[in-house]
Order: C-alpha cells, then structure tokens, then sequence
C-alpha cells in the first residue's frame, strides 16, 4: 500500500474526517485492500495497466470504510488528491518528456495489439488511433477494467473520479492537452483518450 499515506491523510482534508477517525479507515482499508489484490488474476508481464487496477483496488478499500456515503464531486477531489504525490508528479513529468516519441508510439502500438482484457478482465483493450494532422493521437478503449472491478464492489458510480485523473496527469506532463467525448462509465461506446501536443 505505497500510497496509503497519501489516502489517509486527504480523508481528513477532503471528508472532513478527524486524524483518529481517518487512522481507523486505513486500519480497515488496509486488510481490505490485500484481499482485493489476492482475488485478482495474475496481469501479464506485458500489460502495463496493472498500476490502474491496483490504484483502484487502493481507492475501493478505502471508500469501503467511510463513515457517510460520499458525493461523486467529493471522491473525484479525494482521488486527485491522494494520487498527486510528489512521486507521482515526477513520474508525470517524466512521462511528458516522452510524449510522442518514438519509444510512446510504439509502446501504444504495442499496448494495443496486446488486448488483454481478452484474457484478464480487469485489464483494458485499446486500438492506438493518430490523428491524421500530426497533432497527436487517441488511445481508444473498449474494455475497463477499472469499471469491471469497481461495479463488483458497488461502487460503480464512482468510476468517473478515476477517469478525471486522466485530464490532471496530462496537465503535470505538461506536453499534451487531454481531450475526451466519451467513456464506458457513462454509457459511451468507447473511452476515448485523446493527447493533442501542445504548441
């Protein structure tokens, strides 16, 4: 749990929980969370969406254990929140250098050829789509497997504050500009997740 420092302290700042009230979330959360990994199956050594699925896991463990139901605005901050570590952060900017290089292309190229989710159905399917301007390109998603995980532990709802970090981690990259019209969380055919270079 890397990052249960950064969900426990933001239950205090987003939800307004006490220090020993949000202490008692991630005590719970956090047996919670192992048994969530556990029950997974094993990602391929290729698939590199094993990193969104944990995260998932983390943020399920703790929504588990709220005193109140939360609000979808509440828990798109709180998930915002938890995630922008200072780690997390120069990971992003590490990613923005990347951006549209040789190596990015075809690592989608090959993401996309992958189709995990025909094997593993927490993973994701993706065709990897350039735009025909040269201004950049579209990951296209048909499988998700956020929203598989998320919908067998109820809280389905709550899908689209996972799917906002997308807009933020593009933003802390500071190479592309982050454009979507739809999402298989809101009924969409597809998500379809657009980087546009900056200029």
């Amino acid at each position: 749990m890397l990052l249960k420092g950064s969900f426990e302290k933001n239950l205090i700042k987003d939800f307004g929980l006490t220090k020993d009230e949000a202490k008692k979330v991630r005590l719970k959360a956090k047996p919670k969370y192992r048994n969530i990994i556990e029950a997974l199956p094993e990602f391929e050594k290729e698939d590199r969406f094993k990193t969104n699925i944990v995260n998932c896991a983390m943020l399920i463990s703790f929504l588990t254990y709220l005193p109140q139901k939360p609000e979808l605005n509440d828990v798109t901050r709180y998930y915002e929140d938890a995630m922008t570590t200072p780690v997390m952060k120069k990971f992003c900017r590490k990613s923005g250098k990347n951006k549209f290089t040789e190596k990015d292309i075809a690592s989608n190229k090959a993401t996309a050829k992958l189709k995990a989710a025909d094997r593993n159905l927490y993973s994701w399917n993706m065709d990897y789509i350039p735009y025909e301007d040269g201004s950049g390109y579209e990951a296209r998603f048909f499988s998700c497997g956020i929203c598989v995980l998320m919908k067998e532990y109820g809280l389905f709802e709550y899908v689209p504050a996972m799917c906002h970090l997308d807009y933020v981690m593009s933003e802390l990259g500071g190479a592309s500009k982050f454009v979507r019209e739809y999402t298989l969380a809101s009924g969409g055919p597809y998500c379809d997740c657009g980087y546009k270079k900056r200029v």
